[in-house]
């Protein structure tokens, strides 16, 4: 189809159902062609977006959970507010099991009975004005509101991913602004939970397996180890995951991409060795064997602790 050809409506970035298109002049067989020669996109039942939209969207995981909250916004023409998952994507918070792709979450007043539609999800609330914010023009609930949402609902390593991760996303958050939101939501189902959450956060955390293998830790009765301690060295100043400084042990979370390349394992040799010759015992645990062999990890940290020498 030649430029000249395309209205000017689907030249914009935009999201729109059948209805939409028609009132700025795109009639239904129209549409048709526009879908065939890929103008316009469906991105739900009855939803098509331009273009310039998908091309938008595609820059990022990001955004292209926007483009499909605006066509279920667009579907449903309810007032409703993003929240829960599809908030936490929003603001960029960290999931450990991220929803199904093309489904978008929302919280609507208790007041809306109306059921639910495919591949959406409702959650019943009312949401004070401050816990509300635009995020490009989309309204969504807040960093905070968000993490206490998710808390309630979530199990617990989840919840406290996330909670980890919004330090993370806002470099100036504390974890002193929780609790006014912990109070506003006080009686509510989970309430309890989300404050045992907040109370668990970490602002030291620096990645999802860190937080996973802390509350791993504390389901098999460790005391929580201090995070990110700079071990002082002869050579060099070294800083750990986890140390137990009681037992002299240092736990060291090994994510799935830290050693991508040989060098990585030569650095790795020589930091364990510096820190041995200091006197400390050393843990290297990995994804699989936390979630794998749990057991396994347990074992290892508790020999390191009855351990009289370096281990």
């Amino acid at each position: 189809m030649a430029p000249r050809d395309i209205p000017d409506a689907v030249r914009e970035s935009r999201v729109a159902t059948l209805a939409g298109w028609e009132a700025r002049g795109v009639p239904r067989h129209r549409l048709r062609t526009l879908v065939r020669s890929g103008d316009l996109v469906q991105t739900r039942y009855g939803v098509y977006a331009t273009r310039a939209a998908m091309v938008k969207a595609g820059a990022s995981p990001r955004l292209e959970h926007a483009l499909e909250i605006r066509s279920a916004m667009v579907a449903t023409g309810e007032d409703a507010v993003v929240s829960h998952q599809s908030a936490a994507i929003l603001h960029g918070l960290d999931l450990l099991h991220p929803p199904p792709a093309g489904l978008v979450t929302f919280t609507r007043g208790r007041k809306q009975h109306r059921s639910g539609y495919n591949g959406i999800v409702f959650h019943s609330g009312t949401l004070p004005p401050r816990h509300v914010m635009k995020w490009r023009g989309i309204p969504t609930t807040t960093v905070l509101r968000t993490v206490i949402d998710l808390a309630r609902i979530l199990p617990f390593m989840d919840a406290v991913v996330v909670a980890d991760s919004s330090f993370r996303a806002d470099e100036g958050l504390t974890e002193s602004e929780f609790q006014p939101v912990l109070r506003s939501c006080s009686g509510r189902p989970g309430a309890g939970r989300a404050e045992m959450v907040i109370d668990s956060a970490d602002p030291n955390a620096d990645s999802v397996f860190e937080s996973c293998l802390r509350v791993l830790l504390r389901e098999w009765g460790f005391v929580p180890p201090e995070t990110h301690v700079t071990i002082h060295g002869a050579s060099a100043d070294l800083i750990v995951d986890f140390l137990f400084r009681e037992q002299n042990t240092i736990v060291e979370a090994d994510g799935m991409g830290k050693y991508k390349e040989e060098k990585d394992l030569r650095e790795q040799f020589n930091r364990d060795r510096l820190l041995r010759d200091e006197g400390y015992k050393i843990v290297h645990v990995t994804w699989n064997e936390a979630f794998r062999q749990p057991q396994v990890v347990i074992g290892r940290i508790r020999k390191a602790f009855a351990a009289k020498g370096p281990f």
